[in-house]
């Protein structure tokens, strides 16, 4: 017999408690926040807070998995059209990863803030590892062809692309037009800041 949905009492779904967290974990730091902060935060007591989760863990590890499982399947999207060059993949796949950052600010936020101090940051960050490593094929992949410069080391390019992407946390505010975002960020990282004189 399977075991019964956990519901969570009236007024709070899971997506509710989820994004609460999120909130609480980037302003106060996962370490420094408790369950205690966190049913405060939602008008509930502590004991009834695990009516809705089991630990605070878990809550962080939802977080992580949301923030990676957007990012990973961006990618898995972008490498798997092989109707485009290497380079336009690299450009989708920088213009899809700002996407998933304006859509998901919150969570991916708190997943650049992980140090791997728990199993689920520890996870979270052999995750990332893997993204990176994925981002630097798809550099080199690219360089392979003449389309990018190739005297560059595929993983710090990645890097440096993906780190200007990311430090998008620290000034992406809600109602900006992503889209027109993610195009000046993918035609800055291509393209540059010098005009080209006929």
């Amino acid at each position: 017999m399977s075991e019964p949905v956990r519901r969570g009492r009236p007024g709070h779904d899971q997506q509710t408690v989820l994004r609460v967290a999120i909130e609480l974990f980037n302003r106060q730091g996962y370490d420094a926040a408790s369950m205690g902060d966190l049913a405060r935060e939602l008008g509930l007591t502590k004991s009834a807070i695990y009516h809705h989760v089991p630990s605070k863990e878990h809550l962080l590890e939802r977080a992580l998995d949301e923030a990676l499982d957007e990012l990973t399947a961006a990618l898995d999207t972008v490498h798997a059209d092989l109707s485009h060059t290497p380079e336009e993949r690299l450009r989708a796949a920088v213009r899809s990863s700002v996407v998933v950052l304006a859509e998901h600010l919150p969570a991916v936020t708190l997943l650049l803030r992980v140090r791997g101090n728990t199993p689920a940051e520890q996870n979270a960050l052999a995750r990332r590892r893997d993204i990176d490593h994925r981002l630097a094929e798809m550099v080199r992949e690219a360089a392979d062809t003449g389309a990018i410069r190739a005297d560059i080391d595929p993983l710090l390019a990645s890097r440096l692309l993906f780190g200007m992407v990311n430090s998008m946390t620290e000034w992406l505010r809600d109602g900006s037009d992503v889209d027109a975002l993610a195009d000046t960020i993918t035609t800055l990282a291509f393209d540059g800041l010098v005009r080209h004189r006929a």
